[in-house]
């Protein structure tokens, strides 16, 4: 069955940008080595599409899996992340100075540098 328009690039998401001929180039955000050109806006995407599905068949060919878009993994809410001793020291006072959890403070701080 066919894919619509919505859901051929499997949830990755797409730039679009004008070059200075007036072409169109599409790629991948994810993915950026996954582009293409045309001289329309819908000719670029036609042939954005065609070059992921070359890059899947390439995946499948190699038996590899083919990578699954950020925006449709699971994600467990947690990672672990080594950090400096005293970059840990300055948190973790900051925290109990707020009265907030170590895991509350850098997950706000986090949230406030992805959101800005």
């Amino acid at each position: 069955m066919a894919k619509g328009k919505a859901d051929r690039f499997d949830g990755y998401g797409v730039e679009l940008f004008i070059d200075d001929d007036g072409d169109w180039l599409a790629h991948l955000v994810e993915l950026p080595n996954v582009s293409a050109f045309g001289p329309t806006l819908d000719k670029a995407l036609d042939e954005l599409a065609v070059a992921w599905e070359l890059v899947k068949e390439s995946y499948r060919e190699d038996r590899q899996a083919i990578p699954i878009a950020p925006a449709k993994r699971q994600y467990s809410g947690q990672f672990n992340v080594r950090i400096d001793r005293r970059v840990h020291r300055a948190l973790v006072i900051e925290a109990e100075r707020a009265g907030l959890s170590l895991n509350a403070l850098v997950g706000q701080k986090l949230a406030k540098a992805v959101n800005e």
